[in-house]
């Protein structure tokens, strides 16, 4: 259930990276392929990957755009991920009459797969520096302009790499705060169908109290496959499939997609994350959590339809407040102040790179005051989110490609497509909660006299306003909003849907805020980024690792439990530890099959088990990787002293969770029995 991107939209509203730390410790680093350190595992570990084996590894890493990652494990485009990562597809394609979350799922054949709404499966085929080329768009530039000019440099540059749409995706990831520009390029599967997953309680045995922490008793695994034409896809490598129990000490890879980390941030920018933007995030989110048990509690109905919101907010939560423990914790914030005073002093005197601390410490002083309103002006919600994209769709498709805002160009169009168009259950009681929290939220930090507060609510409480407009929508239809795709802005504005309405009443300041925004605050960031990575690199050297962008990495390490408290935490569980662990009541009850086939489960198999691998949220399904390149476990979690990793690691005590290999044949075999698709995984 846990170490996903966070699901809550208002919260991704999080400051640009820039260049700050100091070269990594051994086991540290989110590294990309193109710039994996051979020689730093090779001094580390005696051995190192060479050139065939990471190819091979990064031809069967699949990234999941619902903000997880995965792994090809067979040739008929089976796909291992997390089952906290399929979570919303069971969800998805549940009933009152079929829970799915709560059952789990075993397709008999290849006609029982089910679609995922909104899913789609991407793998790397190429990672192409265009630094130069970006850089020389908004050379001399500031503001706003410099943020235009970037933004058509990058859109042109997608466009050209990326002319079949269908079957490919570009895009230019900004890496070290606006030091380096890449473009990636992805061979996608918009086609991504269920195969097996067990039942929830197995994958979140322990629930919340459990999340982030270790020993874990988790069967956080499932299967996807990927579709081409009606077709199972053949991917050009997969990985070979190993159910064995890890050894203490061997050494591992992961390979996934991290989604962000913060550890660059310089320390004007932290005080942001500790005095503003974290406290705002866990009150609010504190509230919603609040409100939905009280509303799931009203029956079994809405128990069943909130509980996979209820569980990406409780996983959220969990986040913030580690986050925030971590940024209060003198020793650690020490570290973080040492290492940005050590690359300024080295840096002191060079000329081409000067002060661009000042130049971060006036963005962030400026973004102080635009921070309520550009968090505050987008309410949540399923139906909001599909008008919002919508009106935007619209407005921006009139444009050339280079002038469009990011997310609308045409390479981004047929991802954004798909996600609004395919059709899934959208429950009115869940919507008219997550609008009506978001505005009295909205009305509550920016006042009630505040003209945005105006804008959102003009005379309607938060309650009448969420209430009209979901009852009066028909954006849950799908076939409502193709026929709004595709009438264009005609259509849109020409729509008396009450949703649509309200998106394009909003849309203006949504508009004025953001250039706002582009002005003072991202412009200056990528101005500044650019010279802070310069000095980093004059500092310590191009052998270093970008902050995390839900891009493709390798990270390495070893398996290894932790001293906590003054014990050892053990590197592994196993299967029988689950009955001993049961007390019966949640969420420490057993999953009913686990009961029913306790006799012809193997308590000695390993169950889940821990490794020195730095990761971060989005690397849930990642491949743990061994020596000989096959799969041996899925990263699923971290323990709690991984929460501290947005802003820095420590190799003694962060700790990747993983599901092992081990544990998923002994449940396909004795627990969910599928035996073709462990003839598949034998067969490879």
């Amino acid at each position: 259930m846990t170490y996903r991107n966070s699901i809550w939209t208002l919260a991704a509203l999080a400051l640009s990276s820039t260049a700050l730390s100091v070269p990594a410790s051994a086991d540290e680093g989110m590294w990309t392929f193109d710039g994996f350190p051979a020689e730093q595992v090779r001094e580390t570990y005696g051995w190192a990957p060479d050139d065939a084996w990471l190819q091979h590894a990064r031809e069967s890493a699949v990234r999941l755009t619902g903000g997880c990652s995965a792994s090809f494990v067979s040739g008929q485009g089976l796909i291992l991920t997390n089952h906290h990562c399929v979570a919303s597809c069971l969800f998805d394609n549940s009933t009152d009459a079929a829970d799915l979350l709560e059952g789990g799922y075993v397709a008999a054949t290849r006609e029982e797969e089910k679609r995922c709404p909104g899913q789609q499966a991407e793998v790397v085929t190429s990672i192409t520096d265009v630094t130069g080329r970006v850089q020389s768009a908004y050379a001399g530039m500031n503001g706003e302009a410099l943020t235009r000019a970037r933004d058509g440099a990058i859109a042109a540059i997608e466009a050209e790499n990326c002319t079949d749409t269908a079957t490919t995706r570009c895009q230019v990831v900004t890496l070290f705060g606006g030091g380096q520009y890449k473009l990636y390029k992805y061979r996608k599967y918009s086609d991504v169908r269920l195969v097996w997953a067990p039942e929830d309680r197995a994958a979140t045995f322990g629930g919340d109290p459990d999340n982030f922490n270790f020993p874990r008793y988790s069967l956080d695994a499932s299967f996807l496959r990927a579709y081409e034409n009606g077709r199972p896809v053949q991917p050009q490598s997969h990985l070979q499939w190993n159910p064995r129990a890890p050894e203490e000490g061997e050494l591992t890879f992961v390979v996934g997609n991290p989604g962000s980390t913060s550890r660059l941030y310089t320390q004007s920018q932290l005080a942001f994350e500790r005095e503003v933007r974290l406290p705002i995030t866990v009150a609010t989110l504190s509230e919603l959590r609040g409100r939905l048990i009280s509303a799931m509690n009203v029956s079994e109905e809405r128990a069943r339809e909130g509980g996979d919101l209820l569980s990406g907010v409780e996983n959220s939560l969990k986040v913030y407040i580690g986050r925030t423990t971590a940024l209060n914790d003198p020793e650690f914030t020490a570290k973080l102040a040492a290492a940005e005073q050590e690359l300024r002093s080295r840096s002191a005197g060079n000329t081409d790179i000067g002060d661009p601390w000042s130049t971060v410490d006036n963005a962030v002083r400026t973004y102080r005051e635009l921070y309520l309103p550009a968090r505050f002006i987008t309410p949540s919600g399923e139906l909001f989110g599909y008008a919002q994209s919508l009106v935007l769709a619209a407005k921006e498709r009139a444009k050339p490609d280079a002038e469009r805002l990011p997310g609308y160009t045409q390479s981004a169009l047929p991802l954004l497509e798909k996600q609004v168009l395919d059709e899934k259950p959208i429950y009115p009681w869940l919507d008219e909660l997550q609008l009506s929290w978001s505005l009295s939220k909205a009305r509550e930090y920016l006042g009630a006299d505040d003209a945005d507060t105006k804008l959102l609510l003009g005379t309607e409480s938060p309650e009448q306003l969420a209430e009209r407009l979901v009852s009066g929508s028909r954006l849950a239809d799908a076939d409502y909003r193709r026929q709004l795709w595709e009438g264009g802005l005609a259509a849109i504005e020409a729509s008396d849907d009450p949703m649509i309405q309200y998106a394009l009443r909003l849309e203006p300041r949504q508009r004025a805020l953001r250039q706002q925004l582009n002005e003072s605050y991202q412009g200056p960031l990528t101005e500044a980024g650019g010279r802070l990575a310069d000095a980093r690199f004059a500092a310590y050297g191009d052998t270093l690792y970008p902050d995390a962008t839900f891009t493709l990495r390798i990270s390495y390490g070893q398996v290894k439990g932790w001293v906590e408290r003054g014990e050892q935490v053990p590197f592994q569980t196993t299967m029988g530890g689950t009955f001993d662990r049961a007390t019966g009541n949640p969420p420490f009850d057993l999953a009913p099959a686990f009961a029913a086939h306790r006799a012809q489960i193997d308590p000695s198999v390993t169950y889940d088990f821990v490794t020195t691998n730095d990761i971060i949220g989005g690397n849930s399904g990642s491949p743990v990787i061994d020596r000989a390149g096959s799969v041996i476990g899925a990263a699923f979690d971290g323990n709690i002293h991984s929460l501290g990793g947005n802003y820095g690691y420590d190799p003694n005590l962060n700790r990747t969770v993983v599901v092992s290999t081990a544990a998923v044949q002994e449940a396909l075999e004795a627990i969910y029995p599928a035996p073709a698709l462990l003839a598949e995984l034998k067969g490879g």
